[in-house]
């Protein structure tokens, strides 16, 4: 895979985060010049990252119905609020990635749910619509990490340079993350799951998932 372009840090700005079970956290939030995709995504930097540390990093899709409504039709909603605990104790990023519906936009997204009502899953759903079944390039995720100091040549020390140790520990279930992340540069030293996160609204959704994509989600154990 062609390696992307370079981005810059354009901005950079803290901001206190309050979720709805109150749980606080402190973050500074990086905007960029040069993306590759021209989006306004996002880095949300979290905790502090030990020296000789790798920094935790997670990919997340926006999803307003999950994010915003909290829908339960998805688990991203629940994903999020976890993801940003976990950086913060760990030290890292959070890139918030304007790809909403895995790339398909919202409008379509809502279309695919209608399909789904009917009996479709969530990927098939997309195909009967003439999208791809995932459409999400991480191309402008892998310059954001460079841009911040993470690549392949190394990771963040607790002041933000370069320690040394290479590469980020991905937060993630999906391992297309990873593949792609990797193809761009970017070592990926582990993939860390999150929780999972069960709804009676969302196991076709999260089925879907493990079975189709390979996601790392531990339903047997919930749902048999």
């Amino acid at each position: 895979m062609p390696q992307p372009g370079s981005a810059t840090v354009r901005s950079r700005v803290r901001i206190p985060l309050t979720f709805p079970d109150g749980y606080r956290a402190e973050a500074e939030v990086f905007t960029f010049h040069g993306l590759a995709d021209g989006a306004e995504h996002l880095a949300l930097a979290l905790g502090t990252v030990p020296d000789g540390g790798t920094p935790l990093v997670r990919l997340h899709s926006e999803c307003l119905t999950g994010d915003v409504f909290g829908s339960d039709r998805c688990d991203c909603g629940p994903q999020l609020r976890e993801s940003v605990e976990l950086i913060s104790e760990a030290g890292g990023y959070l890139l918030y990635l304007r790809q909403e519906g895995r790339g398909i936009g919202l409008y379509n997204k809502l279309d695919a749910y209608a399909l789904q009502d009917s009996g479709l899953d969530t990927y098939d759903a997309n195909l009967a619509l003439g999208l791809p079944e995932d459409g999400r390039d991480y191309t402008a995720a892998a310059q954001m990490l460079a841009a911040l100091g993470i690549d392949g040549l190394g990771g963040l020390d607790g002041t933000g340079g370069l320690d040394g140790t290479g590469g980020i520990d991905l937060l993630s279930n999906n391992p297309d993350k990873a593949a792609q992340l990797t193809g761009l540069g970017v070592t990926v030293r582990r993939r860390v799951p999150t929780g999972v996160h069960l709804s009676a609204t969302n196991v076709r959704y999260l089925t879907a998932k493990v079975e189709r994509t390979g996601h790392s989600i531990e339903l047997t154990r919930l749902v048999g």
